[in-house]
């Protein structure tokens, strides 16, 4: 399977990094045939400028190249698979961005929805999972990611793993990485 995965840290050597070569590794050593979308070194724009702009009248809008080009990308691939790090309880905003022009009305929604099987949202966090379930962070995520971006662009089986107390030690980020080789080989 051709897998698209969209990787956004503003530092290629972090740990959310290491998260992403683990997890491609994984998916090589089961037969897949991986594409990296690095946002951040690709100097991908996240504003959302006019001429990307969904028109609710115009399901059949022509976006900009750049736009375009993401379509392309997205399109020649089976499935997705998002590896970024949790902030303010979501995407970094590099990756909404992304969302916001790229999966357009017509396009991702609406009249025609995304054909993908399959999609893995890894984030990472500093927190651990008491914290987060303490609060509902973890059901709030899902929500909006989950049903709010993945379900509603039409992707039926969409999951979020969350990779918990990433500055707790290195037996617990050795832990976590294996977990990241394990996703992409059972992907």
């Amino acid at each position: 399977m051709k897998i698209l995965v969209v990787f956004d840290h503003p530092r290629r050597q972090s740990f959310c990094g290491a998260v992403l070569d683990e997890f491609v590794d994984g998916l090589k050593a089961a037969g897949h045939a991986p594409e990296i979308a690095d946002l951040r070194a690709e100097g991908f724009d996240p504003r959302l400028p006019l001429a990307d702009e969904p028109d609710w009248a115009d399901s059949d809008k022509v976006y900009s190249a750049e736009v375009l080009a993401e379509q392309a990308r997205i399109a020649r691939n089976d499935a997705l698979a998002f590896i970024f790090p949790i902030w303010w309880w979501s995407f970094p905003a590099t990756t909404k961005g992304w969302i916001d022009r790229v999966w357009n009305n017509g396009w991702a929604y609406g009249e025609r929805k995304l054909p993908h099987r399959k999609a893995l949202l890894i984030g990472t966090a500093s927190s651990d999972a008491a914290g987060y379930a303490k609060r509902g962070y973890d059901d709030a995520m899902r929500a909006q990611l989950l049903v709010g971006t993945m379900n509603y662009c039409g992707i039926a089986d969409a999951s979020l793993e969350f990779f918990f107390d990433v500055m707790e030690s290195d037996a617990a980020r050795a832990k976590l990485l294996a977990r990241a080789k394990e996703l992409g080989r059972t992907f």
